[in-house]
């Protein structure tokens, strides 16, 4: 499922509670497309799909919210990126113009012990 191997213990913990998502969307009824998707503009942590919709979900953990929670990291500058990337796909699947899309957020904070997941459906346009 996760092709790629992590390398250092920050994309180790983010290889962790990425898989924490998608296990929670897959309960929900989204279907797993692709993870981590790369290109040139970025990188996107989860592709599904929920009915029609083609849904770029952006993973975002935090130990302590004393800053703010994972929400609140996902600024312009990340959405734009996010965007862009997800452009790429649709293009580069052929879908550009032809389903619906939708951005989410994952928010996860606390710990592996007791973790707060928080699903923010349609976070932001494109």
């Amino acid at each position: 499922m996760f092709s790629r191997k992590p390398s250092s213990p920050s994309q180790l913990k983010g290889l962790y509670y990425e898989t924490q998502a998608l296990q929670y969307l897959k309960k929900q009824g989204l279907k797993f497309l692709q993870n981590n998707f790369h290109c040139r503009l970025g990188e996107i942590d989860l592709i599904m799909r929920d009915k029609d919709t083609i849904t770029f979900i952006e993973v975002r953990f935090r130990e302590n919210t004393g800053f703010g929670d994972g929400l609140d990291s996902v600024n312009r500058h990340k959405q734009h990126k996010l965007i862009k990337t997800a452009q790429f796909y649709l293009v580069q699947e052929g879908l550009y113009e032809k389903v619906p899309i939708r951005f989410d957020v994952i928010s996860i904070s606390g710990g592996k012990l007791k973790p707060e997941l928080c699903w923010v459906k349609n976070a932001f346009q494109a």
